[in-house]
C-alpha cells in the first residue's frame, strides 16, 4: 500500500490533486483510515494514477479520464478496449481540430498587430529579433552585482518553447543596471549601481548559462566587476578572469508595465516559520497551499482550517519558497487575483511577483 505522499511523488499528481479525484469519483483509495481519514492506495493504482497524469496533460475533460480509468482498469486482455481507444482517438481530433482553429486565430491577431501597410505576415513567421543593443561598458560593485543576480535567478524560465525568457535580462540606464528574470508565473527584479555609462538604455538578455558562469566569477566582493554590451555579445571581467557569450536575440517583455501594480496592502513575514511550512508542503509533492492573509500575519492554512479569517490565497509551495531570499520580507497584497508581491523592507528596488493559483477546485 502506498501513502498518498508515496503516490504522488511516484505518479507525478499532487496531493491535493489526489484528494481532488478521489472526492470527484475518478481515483478513490483503496482503503481510508478509519480513524485519520487517511489515504491508502494499492500497487495496482500506481498505474492508474500515472494514465491519470498523462490525460490531465492532454487536456482531457474529467468524464472521459473517468471512462478512460474504468474501462482500462476493467479488463485483463491487455487494458485496451473499444471504448478507451474511442476516448483517446476522439479527444486527439478535438485536440486537432482545435489546433488548426487556433492557428487561424493566431493569424488573425499577427494581422492586427502587424504595423498598417505591412500585410505579409503569416503564421509560420518566426519570432521577432530585437534590435542589436547598443554599446555599454560600465564597472558594477561585484558585491552588488552578485546579490542582484542572486535575488532573481529562481525565476528564469525553463521552457524550451520560450526561449527568451531562459535567461536574465540586463537594463542598463544611466548609472542604473536592473535585472529581470520571469518564467510567466513569477518575476524578479533587482538593481544594482553602475558606474562608467551615461549614455542611452542599453538592454540585453542573457542566457541562464552565461549568468551561472559570471555568478561563479563574482567571489570577491572587494573587487570591480566591469561589464561590457557590444552588438548583443555580453562580456564580464572581474580578478583577472572574464567570462562572455552571445544575448538571446528575441526581444524581452516589457517588465516594466508588468510591475505597475496598484497599491496593496503590505504585511511583514515571519520568514523561518514560512519557510519550515512551505518545506513541508513541497516535500509532500503539494502542488498548490492556502496563505491566510490576516491584517499583520501570512501563515500556511491548514487543510482543515475553514474558519473564515483573513484573506486566502492559493500559490505554489515550491515557488513561494524559492522567493523567500531573504530574511526580512514584506508581502504586498493587491486582490485575489493580482500578483503577490514580495518586498525588502530596507530596499523597493529589489522584488519578486508571485502569480496566485486558483482554489476554486
Amino acid at each position: 500500500m502506498r501513502s498518498i505522499g508515496e503516490l504522488a511523488r511516484d505518479s507525478g499528481l499532487g496531493v491535493s490533486a489526489l484528494r481532488f479525484y478521489d472526492r470527484s469519483g475518478v481515483l478513490m483509495p483503496a482503503r481510508v483510515d478509519p480513524a485519520t481519514g487517511y489515504r491508502w492506495y494499492g500497487p495496482e493504482q500506481l498505474g492508474e494514477a500515472r494514465v491519470l497524469t498523462r490525460l490531465r496533460r492532454a487536456g482531457m475533460p474529467l468524464a472521459d479520464i473517468r471512462l478512460v480509468l474504468a474501462g482500462w482498469s476493467g479488463t485483463d486482455t491487455g487494458r485496451d478496449t473499444g471504448l478507451v481507444r474511442g476516448l483517446l482517438d476522439g479527444h486527439l481530433r478535438r485536440l486537432e481540430s482545435g489546433l488548426a482553429d487556433a492557428r487561424l486565430e493566431f493569424s488573425a491577431i499577427r494581422a492586427l498587430l502587424e504595423p498598417e501597410g505591412n500585410t505579409t505576415m503569416t503564421t509560420t513567421t518566426a519570432a521577432t529579433t530585437a534590435t542589436p543593443a547598443t554599446a555599454a561598458r560600465l564597472t558594477v560593485p561585484a558585491t552588488e552585482l552578485a546579490a542582484a543576480l542572486d535575488a532573481v535567478r529562481f525565476a528564469a524560465g525553463k521552457d524550451p518553447e520560450l526561449p527568451v525568457l531562459g535567461g536574465v535580462h540586463f537594463d542598463i540606464e544611466g548609472q542604473d543596471l536592473h535585472v529581470v528574470a520571469t518564467d510567466r508565473y513569477r518575476m524578479a527584479v533587482a538593481r544594482t549601481s553602475t558606474t562608467g555609462h551615461d549614455g542611452a538604455r542599453v538592454q540585453v538578455t542573457v542566457p541562464s548559462p552565461l549568468v551561472d558562469a559570471m555568478r561563479a566569477l563574482l567571489t570577491d566582493g572587494s573587487a570591480p566587476a566591469r561589464l561590457t554590451v557590444t552588438g548583443g555579445r555580453v562580456e564580464l571581467e572581474t580578478q583577472g578572469r572574464e567570462v562572455a557569450g552571445r544575448g538571446l536575440g528575441e526581444d524581452f517583455p516589457d517588465y516594466r508595465r508588468l510591475t505597475r501594480l496598484p497599491e496593496g496592502r503590505r504585511v511583514p513575514l515571519d520568514v523561518p516559520a514560512l519557510r519550515r511550512a512551505l518545506t513541508d508542503q513541497a516535500e509532500a509533492a503539494e502542488d498548490v497551499c492556502t496563505l491566510l492573509l490576516t491584517a499583520d500575519t501570512v501563515t500556511v492554512a491548514a487543510e482543515d482550517d475553514l474558519a473564515p479569517v483573513g484573506e486566502r490565497v492559493g500559490v505554489n509551495p515550491a515557488f513561494l519558497l524559492e522567493a523567500l531570499a531573504a530574511d526580512e520580507l514584506l508581502l504586498e497584497y493587491v486582490g485575489p487575483k493580482a500578483p503577490l508581491v514580495l518586498l525588502r523592507p530596507a530596499t523597493e528596488d529589489t522584488f519578486s511577483l508571485l502569480m496566485p493559483v486558483s482554489l476554486d477546485a
